[in-house]
């Protein structure tokens, strides 16, 4: 049995949802279930909980590894579950090592995710079975508005190196993901104007467009 990725949440967790298929993949992590949770809303956090116990009873022998803003966030809601085998921060569902089948590794791995920062510079090949494609170009937030869960789960605001997301995108495109060059520059200004201020690099923005152009 292969693992399986189930992803709750934003375009960001569905992202890092194929990062995480790649990492595990590669480990050669097998007969396992990963769960990239989203903590925005109650229900969310209660979906993820419900799908994690219906996995454990229809899979009784995989191993169940939770991730995500609820794990990063509330580890300690999981580690009472006796359905999960393993909790994941952030920053450590991104790292291959984590996903590495030994024996010796503890159940609860989250560290202090303020302290990153930088993101982590992983290109994926695609998105699998879906027919767009997403980019990261931020991640994290410096704001702390009263009901938002996000800085706890993410971090500080953090921006994406430029050739990470120019390579990122150019690969997509290739791949067959064609999402309006429109849309991706509009996609590049919202993602990192607030974090590069008003350093925009048009012109790479606009080779992008020009070479996939329809």
């Amino acid at each position: 049995m292969t693992t399986e990725v189930v992803t709750f949440g934003c375009r960001l967790n569905a992202y890092e949802s194929e990062v995480i298929r790649e990492k595990a993949l590669s480990a050669g992590l097998t007969n396992a279930a990963i769960f990239n949770t989203c903590a925005v809303t109650a229900e969310a956090e209660r979906q993820a909980r419900q799908a994690i116990r219906k996995y454990r009873r229809e899979n009784p022998d995989a191993k169940i590894i939770v991730t995500g803003c609820s794990a990063q966030i509330s580890p300690e809601t999981y580690s009472k579950m006796p359905e999960v085998d393993q909790i994941l921060g952030n920053r450590e569902k991104m790292e291959e090592k984590y996903f590495l089948p030994l024996p010796d590794h503890e159940r609860v791995i989250v560290n202090d995710i303020m302290f990153i920062k930088e993101t982590a510079e992983h290109l994926i090949a695609g998105f699998d079975g879906k027919a767009r494609g997403f980019i990261q170009v931020q991640n994290g937030c410096n704001h702390r508005c009263t009901f938002c869960t996000i800085p706890y789960g993410r971090g500080n605001s953090r921006s994406v190196p430029l050739w990470v997301i120019v390579d990122q995108t150019r690969l997509l495109l290739e791949k067959g993901f064609k999402e309006k060059p429109a849309k991706v520059k509009t996609f590049f200004r919202k993602g990192i104007a607030g974090a590069w201020k008003d350093e925009m690099p048009e012109d790479l923005v606009k080779q992008i467009c020009t070479d996939h152009a329809e």
